[in-house]
C-alpha cells in the first residue's frame, strides 16, 4: 500500500475557491443504492477500444485486498452486443463510453459514444436484452431512481432524449415525444437555449438526476447548463445558466444534504484544462411549467482551476460525508465536506503503483472503505485535448483508493492492469503522435451490488 493525503484545509467564506466534486451517476456506485443490505459487490468496467469495446467484471472484495492478482472475468461486447445491435437496429455499436445502473442494479445501461447505441443488460447473466438507437451520438445514458426512464445526452446530435423502462419485463421504449433539441430550441425566458456568447456549443455531456426523480441536470460541452422537470412531455426547462455562470463539459453530479454539486472539465479545443465545482440549492427548483429566472438561484462555486475534472465519487450518508473528485491532468484527487459545502483536503493519485494513473470514472463499495478508479490508457480515444494531453495515461486499468478518516484521507491499493498489446502504432490521439503498443483506454465503471 502506498499511503497518500494530509489535510489541506480552506476557510470558510461566502464563495470558496478550491477543488472538488463527485458523481452518483456517473461514479454510479453510491452505497445508498444498496437495497439489499449486504456488502457483495462487483467492479465492471469497460474498455472502449476496438468495436463495441470489452467489459472487465471484478469480484469486488477480491480487487480490493489485492488488485495486481485479481482475476477479471472479460466479455468481448463485439460478440454480445453488437450482433443485438444489427438485428434490433440494422446498425453495430462502436465505442462503448459510460456505464449506467438501474436503482435495483439488476440492469446495467451502456452507452456507446461513437454511435447513437444504448444498450441494457442483465445484471446477472451478462447478457444485452435490448438496443436502442437513440441517433447520432450516446454519450450517457443514466437511469432515474425511480426507475421510470432513463435518460440520454445525444452529444453531437445536440438532442436530450427519454427512454421509457420496465425493468420487471424488459421493456425499453424511446419517447420521442420528450426530446429536447438543445440547438434550436428557446428557453421559457425567451433566449435561444444555443446562441454564441450565451451558451456557444449545447451538445449535452451528463445528465444528472436528483433523488426525487424530478430533476435532471443537463451539462453543456460549451458551457452553460440547463435543469429539466424530468417528468414533463416534452421535457421542460425550469431553469437556464449561461457559460459565464457555469463553465463547459461537466459530467460530475452528486446529491447531498439538499445540494446537487455540479463540475466542468477541460479536454476540449477551446478550454483544454478546466475545472470548476459548483453547489446548487435543490429547493431553488420549480416544477413546469413554473420557471426560474436567468441564473437563478446562483451556485456556490467551490473551486476554479486548471486541470481536467471529470469522475468523482460520493461517500453515502451511511459511510461518510464527503465527495472526492479526480483530476485527471493532474492525478489529484480533491475532498469536500458536505455538510459544510466546503474544500477540506487534497492529495496526489500518483504512487508506486503508477507513476501517471489518470483517473476517469470511478465508484465506491457498498463497505465505503474503498474507491475504484478506470485509469486511461497511452492512446485516449476520447476527451483528450492533443496540446496538453489530459487523457493520456501511463497504466491502463483500475485503481484502488482505500479510505481513510470516513474518506477525507486514502492510501493506494494498488492498480488492476487492463492491457491490449499490439503491433506499435502511431496514436493520432495524443499530441506529439506517439507510437505505442497498448491500445487499452479504460473508461466507463461502475460498483454493482448483488
Amino acid at each position: 500500500m502506498y499511503r497518500i493525503g494530509g489535510a489541506c484545509l480552506v476557510a470558510v467564506s461566502a464563495l470558496l475557491l478550491g477543488c472538488g466534486g463527485a458523481v452518483e451517476d456517473e461514479g454510479i456506485g453510491d452505497a445508498e443504492n444498496l437495497l439489499n443490505g449486504g456488502d457483495d459487490y462487483e467492479v465492471w468496467a469497460i474498455d472502449q477500444t476496438v468495436g463495441a469495446g470489452k467489459l472487465y467484471i471484478y469480484e469486488g472484495k477480491e480487487l480490493a485486498k489485492d488488485p495486481a492478482n485479481t482475476p477479471a472475468e472479460i466479455i468481448d461486447l463485439n460478440t454480445t452486443n453488437a450482433p443485438l445491435c444489427l438485428a434490433q437496429t440494422g446498425t453495430s455499436p462502436v465505442r462503448a463510453h459510460m456505464l449506467g445502473l438501474n436503482a435495483a442494479h439488476t440492469h446495467m445501461i451502456l452507452a456507446n459514444v461513437a454511435t447513437g447505441h444504448v444498450i441494457f443488460m442483465d445484471v446477472a447473466t451478462r447478457q444485452p436484452i435490448t438496443c436502442i438507437d437513440v441517433g447520432l451520438q450516446a454519450h450517457a445514458a443514466f437511469a432515474s431512481p425511480d426507475s421510470e426512464y432513463v435518460y440520454v445526452a445525444n452529444q453531437n446530435g445536440k438532442l436530450f432524449q427519454r427512454i421509457s423502462t420496465d425493468y420487471a419485463t424488459n421493456t425499453f421504449v424511446l419517447d420521442d415525444a420528450a426530446t429536447l433539441d438543445l440547438a434550436n430550441c428557446t428557453t421559457p425566458n425567451g433566449a435561444p437555449c444555443q446562441l454564441a456568447g450565451l451558451r456557444p456549443d449545447n451538445a449535452p455531456i451528463c445528465p444528472v438526476i436528483d433523488s426525487s426523480s424530478r430533476f435532471v441536470f443537463v451539462t453543456l460541452r460549451g458551457g452553460g447548463l440547463f435543469v429539466l422537470d424530468g417528468k414533463t412531455t416534452p421535457l421542460k426547462i425550469v431553469a437556464e445558466y449561461d457559460n459565464v455562470t457555469v463553465g463547459p463539459n461537466g459530467c460530475v453530479g452528486f446529491e447531498a444534504n439538499g445540494r446537487m454539486y455540479i463540475n466542468s472539465g477541460g479536454g476540449i479545443g477551446p478550454v483544454p484544462t478546466n475545472e470548476n465545482l459548483y453547489s446548487f440549492e435543490i429547493s431553488g427548483y420549480p416544477q413546469a411549467p413554473a420557471f426560474n429566472p436567468v441564473n437563478a438561484p446562483a451556485p456556490n462555486v467551490l473551486y476554479d482551476d486548471t486541470g481536467d475534472s471529470h469522475g468523482g465519487a460520493g461517500m453515502s450518508k451511511q459511510h461518510g460525508k464527503y465527495l472526492w473528485v479526480a483530476d485527471r491532468m493532474d492525478n489529484e484527487m480533491r475532498v469536500i465536506d458536505t455538510e459544510v459545502d466546503v474544500l477540506v483536503n487534497t492529495f496526489s493519485l500518483v504512487s508506486a503503483h503508477s507513476a501517471d494513473p489518470t483517473p476517469d470514472l470511478m465508484g465506491i463499495a457498498p463497505t465505503g472503505k474503498h474507491v475504484f478508479m478506470a485509469l486511461r490508457g497511452p492512446c485516449p480515444l476520447t476527451g483528450n485535448a492533443p496540446s496538453v494531453n489530459n487523457a493520456v495515461g501511463a497504466t491502463p486499468g483500475v485503481l484502488v483508493a482505500g479510505l481513510e478518516d470516513g474518506g477525507l484521507n486514502g492510501f493506494i491499493v494498488g492498480v488492476a492492469p487492463i492491457n491490449d498489446v499490439v503491433a506499435p502504432f502511431t496514436c493520432a490521439q495524443a499530441g506529439g503522435a506517439p507510437t505505442v503498443t497498448n491500445r487499452a483506454d479504460p473508461h466507463g465503471l461502475i460498483v454493482v451490488h448483488r
